[in-house]
């Protein structure tokens, strides 16, 4: 099967294995003369990492590198870039790794020319305009996961230190210029982080074809993007060098992220402030609460997935569909339970609150109060 091609979805995007030599072309068309490279501690040294950078070298655009980077990335992170980014004189960011780097490397972009602190610009009403948009820089994603989609995203997650909250800035720019999605970057990546980040994929497709909001494009990308988490992630799981399976996992990712244009639901309200409270991995978490939510949310979505298990071959319509996610968690080897996960003393009243300030509320199809949403919380434990 040929997996190699350029795309416009919705962004610029040069897909296929070994397209990473194209970086400097990217950068060149996006407008990026001296890029500052945004990863994370763990990809720092890796030769993924260090190919990239002498690529950029031999091209003349430097080898500067940001790797000062949480897994839940925040402000603190966000200002020690900016002032690399500033003292550095670069003029645009090169958002390198999972979704940590890709958000946050988003984010550097985006802050680097503006006045207002980050939290002006939080995903509430039409704060984004409170931008200068002209001060956005321009970035160039390239993931080495295949999980959260932040590569195709208009938004970035980042933690709130101080509330130990996660918040969502949004504006049309932090879309970045040029995508380039190389399955062969994610090759190396732990089982485990295979299993969460590909959960991630799975998570927001199916929030985003249970969401009740209309968006008929995003419904067909969510089902397809569901499809090809099935039938690749355990592949990937179970054989990483499996260069196909990588390739269709980046996809869905980037479809994922697509799709929840038309509203994410619990499953991220639930899994954003335990997150940033108890410093889970986001796609492993949203695998831990998936099955609880199927049920929270049964009387809305039953018929809605029993015809997603259809399409996808699983039979049982709803009860096949859960079943499956239990099955498949399984088999990813994703803790059974919050308490497995690690989570321990919680303060059920604050992320109870907390999940239900989180915008992903608003697209969930059970409307969620806060006397149900502590009772799902305690059905996670």
């Amino acid at each position: 099967m040929n997996l190699v091609g350029n795309w416009n979805y919705p962004t610029p995007i040069r897909f296929g294995a070994g397209r990473i030599v194209e970086i400097a072309d990217a950068c060149a068309a996006a407008g990026i003369k001296k890029p500052l490279l945004v990863s994370d501690k763990g990809l720092a040294n890796l030769e993924i990492t260090t190919k990239t950078l002498d690529l950029l070298d031999k091209a003349g655009l430097g080898r500067a590198m940001f790797s000062e980077v949480d897994p839940n990335p925040n402000e603190m992170n966000l200002e020690a870039g900016l002032t690399q980014y500033r003292e550095g004189g670069h003029d645009g960011v090169i958002a390198f790794g999972g979704g940590s780097a890709l958000d946050l490397g988003k984010v550097i972009a985006f802050m680097a020319g503006q006045t207002r602190p980050i939290w002006d610009f939080e995903d509430i009403g039409d704060w984004w305009t409170r931008a200068d948009a002209d001060a956005i820089a321009p970035i160039v994603a390239v993931p080495t996961t295949a999980g959260t989609g932040s590569e195709v995203g208009r938004a970035s997650v980042i933690t709130n230190s101080v509330t130990h909250e996660k918040k969502i800035i949004f504006h049309p720019k932090i879309l970045p210029a040029m995508v380039i999605c190389d399955p062969e970057l994610s090759v190396g990546m732990p089982p485990f982080i295979t299993a969460g980040t590909g959960m991630d994929a799975f998570a927001h497709c199916l929030e985003a074809f249970c969401s009740p909001h209309y968006h008929p494009m995003s419904q067909g990308i969510a089902l397809e993007g569901l499809r090809l988490v099935k039938e690749n992630l355990p592949k990937a799981y179970k054989d990483g060098a499996d260069i196909e399976a990588r390739a269709h996992m980046m996809s869905a990712a980037a479809m994922g992220s697509t799709a929840f244009q038309k509203g994410l639901g619990a499953i991220h309200a639930l899994s954003h402030p335990i997150g940033a409270v108890h410093n889970t991995h986001h796609g492993t978490t949203n695998a831990v609460v998936m099955q609880p939510v199927l049920q929270f949310n049964r009387p809305a979505v039953e018929e809605r997935l029993a015809m997603a298990a259809s399409y996808l071959g699983i039979s049982g319509g709803f009860d096949g569909f859960y079943a499956y996610v239990g099955d498949l968690n399984a088999e990813l080897g994703i803790p059974k339970n919050l308490t497995e996960l690690g989570v321990e003393n919680p303060d059920l009243d604050k992320l109870t609150m907390s999940a239900l300030q989180d915008p992903s509320t608003g697209g969930n199809p059970i409307e969620m109060t806060y006397e149900n949403t502590l009772d799902l919380l305690k059905s996670c434990f």
